[in-house]
C-alpha cells in the first residue's frame, strides 16, 4: 500500500471538477466559453452565434457542430484559477444527445444549470436535473441572457423551486431588467456590482463596486431604479430563504447567479463564488462501499470513448475520471470486467480537440488514454490487488430504429467497422434481429438527430455511404427470463426479439399495449428499460 503525502493531498483538494447543463440555445457554451476566458484559458471569446466572424465555441470541435451551432458531443477543458485546478465538462444541450450527458454527469463532482431568463425552466433542464438530483451532486443555477427581456427575477425563483423541487438563494440580484440590466448587487459581499467594457463579451469587464448607499449608484441608476433595487433586496432578505452550505452541498438548496454571458456581466463574481463553495473531489461506491480521493492507490472508471477526434490518425480516446490515487504516465493497471492488465499509455488532457501529453494526473482530473479496442463504457481502473468496481453506467432505451447497410458492398469492412466503434462510443446502440434468416444491423437512438451524426460520420470518418430504412418500433426492453427460448417466446404481431451487442435478448415492439399483452403470454418475464453496459 502506498502512503499519502501532503503534496498529494494538496494537489487532490484544490481540484473541482464540474458539468454544465440546460436546455438547448440557453447559453450553456457561451457561458463555458466565457469562463474560459476569465479562466486566462483563452484570450477571446467566440460564441457560438457569431457566425459571422467565423469564430466557433472551441468546446464544439467537431465539423458538424461548427456548421449546425450546436453542441453533440461532450468535450472536457481544464484551466486553473484562483488557485484551483478546473475540470469543466461541456455537455450536449439538444435532447437528442442527452445520453451524452448522463454518462458526463457520472464524471462531475457538481452541476452547474443554466436558465433563459425568458423562458425559465425547459423540458430538458428538468430531466437533466433528475439526474443531478439522483447522484445528490451539489446544483448551481445561473440565470442568463439577463441582457435581454425576460421573466421577473422572483417569477423565475418561483419556478425553480415549484417546477424542480428545490429551494433556491438568489447569490446575487440583477440591477435592470428586459435588456437594461447594469449589473448586479452582490447579497454575500453586500456591495453593487455595475458592469462596463468587455467589447461585445469578447474580453473581461470592468466592474464599478461599493456600497448600494453611495451616491455614485444613485446617480449611476436614477432615483426610480435605485429605489426599486433597494425594496426588492429588503423583501429578499426579510422572506427568502436563508443560506445553508450543507444544505446546498446536499443538493437541497441551489445558489442562484444572474448573469449575461453574451456580454460578460456577472460572469467573474459567478465562477469565483462558484469555487468557494464547491468542494474537492468526493468519495466514489465500489461494491456498496466508498473509496476516499485520498486514498494512495490508483482507480479511475471510463464514462466515455471517442472515436477519430484526431481524422488525421484514426485515433480512439477513453476518457478516465480519476477517483483515487496519482495517475502515472505508462503505469500499468488491472481493467476489472476480466481482470486484464493493461498499460496506460499516451495520456493526455485536453482543451476541446486540442490536446497535450500529461504525466501525471489527480483525483477530479479527466484524462485521455489511447484506447487500442479493450476498453467500453463503464469499466473500472485500478491499481493492485484490492478489486475495485465502480458502479455501472446505465444504458437508456432508444427511441427511434432504423435498419442500415452500406450502399456499395464493397466497403462493408469500413461500414462493420464505424458501425462498431460508434456504437462503443455509446452515440448508437446495435441490435440485430433473431430467427430473420439474413444478417440485418438495426440502429437505436435517443433522438432523431443522432440517425443525421451517424450518416454524417460514417460518410467523413470511414468513407461510407449508407441507406438507413426507418422502423415502426418505439419501445426497446431488455429481456430478464430464468430460462430464455426466442423460439417458445409468444409475441405481438407489431413485435420481434432481437440481441444487443452484447448478446443480450431485447424486445423491440411499437406501443405500451404491446407490452401488456407479451407480458400476460409470457409469464414470469420482466422487461427492463435500462440495461447496463458493463457485464461480469
Amino acid at each position: 500500500m502506498k502512503t499519502v503525502n501532503q503534496s498529494f493531498q494538496d494537489e487532490v483538494r484544490r481540484r473541482r471538477t464540474f458539468a454544465i447543463i440546460s436546455h438547448p440555445d440557453a447559453g450553456k457554451t457561451t457561458l463555458t466559453e466565457k469562463l474560459l476566458l476569465y479562466g486566462g484559458a483563452i484570450r477571446l471569446a467566440g460564441s457560438v452565434k457569431s457566425r459571422r466572424a467565423q469564430r466557433h465555441a472551441v468546446s464544439d470541435w467537431m465539423e458538424i457542430e461548427k456548421q449546425r451551432g450546436i453542441s453533440v458531443t461532450s468535450s472536457v477543458l481544464q484551466f486553473e484559477y484562483m488557485g484551483h485546478m478546473v475540470n469543466l465538462l461541456d455537455t450536449p444541450g439538444h435532447q437528442d444527445f442527452s445520453e451524452d450527458t448522463y454518462r458526463t454527469l457520472m464524471a462531475a463532482d457538481n452541476a452547474v444549470m443554466v436558465i433563459d431568463c425568458a423562458k425559465g425552466v425547459e423540458a430538458q433542464t428538468k430531466k437533466l436535473f433528475q439526474v443531478c438530483r439522483l447522484r445528490g451532486i451539489p446544483i448551481f443555477t445561473f440565470i442568463n441572457k439577463m441582457d435581454r427581456a425576460g421573466k421577473d427575477p422572483f417569477e423565475l425563483l418561483e419556478e425553480i423551486e415549484q417546477v424542480l423541487g428545490i429551494e433556491s438563494y438568489p447569490m446575487n440580484w440583477p440591477v435592470g431588467t428586459d435588456g437594461q440590466f447594469r449589473g448586479v448587487y452582490n447579497r454575500v459581499k453586500a456591495q453593487m456590482e455595475i458592469f462596463e467594457g468587455g467589447h461585445h463579451g469578447q474580453s473581461q469587464v470592468s466592474a464599478i463596486t461599493g456600497d448600494i448607499d453611495s451616491p455614485v449608484f444613485h446617480d449611476l441608476l436614477g432615483e426610480t431604479l435605485h429605489k426599486q433595487l433597494m425594496g426588492e433586496i429588503e423583501l429578499l432578505d426579510e422572506a427568502g430563504n436563508q443560506f445553508d452550505l450543507k444544505r446546498v452541498l446536499k443538493g437541497e438548496l441551489t445558489p442562484v447567479f444572474f448573469g449575461s454571458a453574451m456580454t460578460n456581466f456577472g460572469v467573474q463574481p459567478f465562477l469565483e463564488s462558484f469555487l468557494e463553495l464547491t468542494l474537492p473531489p468526493a468519495p466514489r461506491f465500489s461494491q456498496g462501499k466508498e473509496v476516499d480521493p485520498e486514498r494512495p492507490d490508483f482507480s479511475a472508471f471510463i464514462f466515455k470513448i471517442q472515436a477519430n477526434m484526431n481524422p488525421a490518425h484514426r485515433d480512439r480516446i477513453a476518457f478516465l475520471r480519476i477517483c483515487s490515487g496519482r495517475f502515472s504516465k505508462g503505469m500499468n493497471a488491472t481493467l476489472s470486467r476480466n481482470s486484464k492488465k493493461v498499460k496506460l499509455a499516451q495520456p493526455q488532457q485536453f482543451f476541446a480537440q486540442d490536446r497535450s501529453s500529461v504525466e501525471e494526473a489527480y483525483p477530479g482530473d479527466i484524462i485521455g488514454i489511447h484506447d487500442p479496442g479493450i476498453f467500453r463504457i463503464g469499466d473500472t481502473l485500478f491499481e493492485n490487488d484490492d478489486l475495485i468496481q465502480y458502479d455501472d453506467i446505465p444504458v437508456f432505451a432508444p427511441e427511434h430504429f432504423a435498419k442500415i447497410h452500406a450502399k456499395d458492398s464493397m466497403k462493408r469492412k469500413q461500414f462493420i467497422k464505424g458501425i462498431q466503434q460508434l456504437s462503443e462510443e455509446g452515440a448508437i446502440q446495435v441490435f440485430r434481429p433473431i430467427n430473420s434468416g439474413i444478417e440485418e444491423i438495426i440502429v437505436g437512438v435517443v433522438g432523431i438527430l443522432q440517425f443525421e451524426v451517424l450518416e454524417y460520420r460514417l460518410v467523413n470518418e470511414y468513407n461510407v455511404e449508407i441507406r438507413m430504412q426507418q422502423l415502426p418500433y418505439r419501445q426497446v426492453r431488455w429481456i430478464e427470463s430464468e430460462r430464455f427460448d426466442a423460439d417458445a417466446f409468444n409475441l405481438t404481431m407489431d413485435a420481434i426479439i432481437a440481441l444487443d451487442q452484447d448478446d443480450h435478448p431485447v424486445l423491440m415492439y411499437q406501443n405500451e399495449w404491446s407490452e401488456e399483452r407479451i407480458m400476460e403470454r409470457n409469464k414470469g418475464v420482466v422487461l427492463q428499460p435500462i440495461a447496463r453496459r458493463t457485464y461480469r
